[in-house]
């Protein structure tokens, strides 16, 4: 799965929360200034390129949808930084969360008790 930009990321997030999608309707999300029909056309050509989203056409125009799912991607995503900075050591990853102050012992605690419980 290739990485996304920060602003590709925020216009995946427009197809997970509300679904398939034209780029008109796209700008509605934006503030003004908006950003221009063309801009976003763009991104969202380069997430189809990607293989991150697809379209269907409808009269003359496309309607684009997502083939990714965010749970998908979160995992990906997430692989991805553990395999780059903790060496794929999930286990690095918990120890810099708890020396770091991220997770609290209890927290970590329960964490236990729910992978216990899942394996049951």
């Amino acid at each position: 799965m290739k990485t996304l930009t920060a602003k590709e990321e925020e216009i995946m997030g427009f197809f997970w929360e509300k679904g398939p999608l034209f780029v008109k309707q796209m700008l509605e999300f934006y503030d003004d200034p908006r950003p221009h029909f063309n801009t976003v056309s763009t991104f969202v050509r380069m997430l189809e390129d990607k293989g991150y989203v697809s379209h269907r056409a409808i009269g003359n125009s496309y309607q684009y949808y997502a083939v990714v799912s965010k749970e998908d991607f979160k995992k990906k995503t997430l692989k991805g930084v553990i395999s780059k900075y903790f060496n794929n050591s999930y286990l690095g990853v918990v120890s810099s969360l708890v020396k770091e102050e991220e997770i609290s012992l209890d927290e970590l605690k329960e964490l236990i008790r729910e992978v216990e419980n899942a394996n049951k």
